[in-house]
Order: C-alpha cells, then sequence, then structure tokens
C-alpha cells in the first residue's frame, strides 16, 4: 500500500489575502473534488510560514481547520479531528506528507489533509514585492492509503553547511507599531547557487530510488524566476508543462503546481513526478511520487 494524492485545492490570485482562509478555501475544494465529508479527515498538517497579521498563536492549523468546517461537532461519537503546524520553510508540505504516511500506515485515520500557504502580513495584495519576495497562494493536497505500487516514495532532505541563504523575521527593532503588518526578509547575494547546489543533491538521490527519465517530469520551488528551469538542467528532468507563473508561492508551490497540472491534463504520458522542495538554510527535501492509473491524480 502506498500513500496517494486523493484530490487537490488551490488558491491563487482572485482578491485573496488571507493565508488562513485561502487554505481553508484549498481544503474544502480537495474535500468536494473527492466527494468526502469533512469529518472523515482525522488529521490536518499545516505547512505556512507567513502569516496573516503575523500570528504567532494559536497554530494557523487550527484556525485552517475550523475555517474549511473540519471536526466541529463535539458529540460522544462523532469521529475525532485534530490539526498542527509544521514549518520548515519552503520544505514543509514534503516534511508534512513524511509524517501524513506516517500517520496513515498507523490506521488510525483514513485520511490526512496537507495545507499550505502564505501571504503579507499587511493582508494588502497578492502579488510579490520589491521588499517582500512571496506571493499570496495556499494549496491542499488530501492523502489516503491505497493498494498497489503508486504513490509517494521516500522523502529526502539535506541542510547544506554554512550560512542561511534566505531570512524571513520581524525586526522588532525598527518595526515600532507596525510589527503586525511588515516583514523584512534578506537573500544573500549567492542565495540562487546554494540553493540551486543543495536541491541538485536532493534531487539525485530521489532519482536514484529508480525512474524511467522518459516518463518522469518535475515539480520544484521557484525561489527566484530561473531557479526551477536550473535544477531541471541539471537533473535532466523536464520540467511540467504550461506553469506560467514564475513567482515564488514559497510553500504552495507542489501542490498549487501538482493541482494545476492535474486540471490541465498536463500529465499525460508521466508516470513519475519528482517533487523537489528548497530554500532559506539552504535546505532542500525531494520525493518521486508514482502516479495511479488513470493518471488522474
Amino acid at each position: 500500500m502506498g500513500v496517494v494524492i486523493a484530490a487537490t485545492g488551490a488558491v491563487r490570485g482572485t482578491g485573496n489575502t488571507s493565508a488562513v482562509e485561502g487554505a481553508a478555501r484549498a481544503a474544502r475544494d480537495a474535500l468536494a473534488s473527492a466527494g468526502v465529508a469533512p469529518e472523515t479527515v482525522g488529521v490536518l498538517v499545516n505547512a505556512g510560514i507567513y502569516r496573516d497579521s503575523n500570528m504567532v498563536e494559536p497554530a494557523m492549523g487550527a484556525l485552517i481547520q475550523k475555517a474549511a468546517g473540519i471536526g466541529l461537532e463535539y458529540s460522544e461519537n462523532d469521529p475525532r479531528s485534530f490539526s498542527f503546524d509544521l514549518m520548515n520553510g519552503a520544505c514543509g508540505v514534503l516534511n508534512a506528507v513524511q509524517v501524513a504516511s506516517a500517520i496513515l500506515v498507523t490506521g488510525s485515520t483514513g485520511r490526512v489533509l496537507v495545507v499550505s500557504g502564505d501571504t503579507h502580513p499587511s493582508l494588502t495584495g497578492t502579488d510579490a514585492t520589491e521588499d517582500f519576495p512571496y506571493a499570496t497562494a495556499s494549496g491542499a493536497l488530501l492523502l489516503e492509503h491505497a493498494d498497489g505500487p503508486a504513490g509517494f516514495g521516500p522523502v529526502h532532505t539535506e541542510l547544506a553547511d554554512g550560512p542561511v541563504a534566505v531570512e524571513g523575521f520581524v525586526d522588532t527593532a525598527t518595526m515600532g507599531t507596525t510589527g503586525r503588518s511588515a516583514m523584512t526578509v534578506v537573500r544573500a547575494d549567492d542565495a540562487e547557487r546554494r540553493i540551486v547546489d543543495v536541491a541538485v543533491t536532493v534531487g539525485a538521490r530521489a532519482l536514484a530510488d529508480g525512474v524511467d527519465p522518459l516518463t518522469t517530469v518535475l515539480i520544484s520551488s521557484r525561489p527566484t524566476p530561473g531557479f526551477a528551469a536550473a535544477l531541471s538542467a541539471k537533473l535532466g528532468i523536464p520540467l511540467v508543462s504550461g506553469v506560467e507563473d514564475t513567482a515564488d508561492v514559497h510553500t504552495a508551490t507542489i501542490p498549487l503546481d501538482y493541482h494545476r497540472a492535474i486540471e490541465a491534463g498536463r500529465l499525460s504520458g508521466a508516470r513519475t513526478v519528482l517533487m523537489v522542495a528548497a530554500g532559506a538554510g539552504p535546505s532542500a527535501a525531494a520525493c518521486l511520487y508514482h502516479l495511479p492509473e488513470p493518471n488522474t491524480r
């Protein structure tokens, strides 16, 4: 048995500026696509980083769970649901897949919902700015166990040595009364090269698990406009076709691009998707996703 993506949801643009509402909408869309009730989700894992108004507590996962209508009944015999945040930058979604796989293998729940999304804390726009490099977007992956060889392979991770490549923080020394609506992001001059290097390392490790390069496509982070193309060239795996959005949508990139590829039929002919997430540390995570038959999810 493997862990497969039963359904997806994604929100990009459309005036949405809230990471909580965006992730909740993506979650509801995934549940509707799968035709399953919210109460069948046992666990929700949120991998988003940049939050509405720089909120710290409660966990964003709990707010997203509530907004998505999951686990809101509390009678004695009602099914139980819980949620939590798993924060590891761009790698968070694939880390959440690791956790979800461990949960699903126990049989304690039949479905785990992984959500992610980021926004500018001021909630004033959906696109990246000169000072804040991340566009607002949210995504959701509804995960289930399924018989057969389809599903996620092992998730490989790597943290490179050296100074941090990208830092995002609230500068309390200078923010004053704007701390709820401002964020400082600092990128090292050599950030792209170092992030590409660590992504190549972990991507090659995932490919060593065994794939046919002729039927494998790449979905990856895009911390800079040329990052995904550079990674594709170094790994020798083509990018999934038709991804026109070059903005860095950070933690939502993999669920968003996978959702778009499925909706547009762009995985026709592919048997395997190499998913690579990289950023910050510089760190990276990668895994193979063996598409079910037929290639619909």
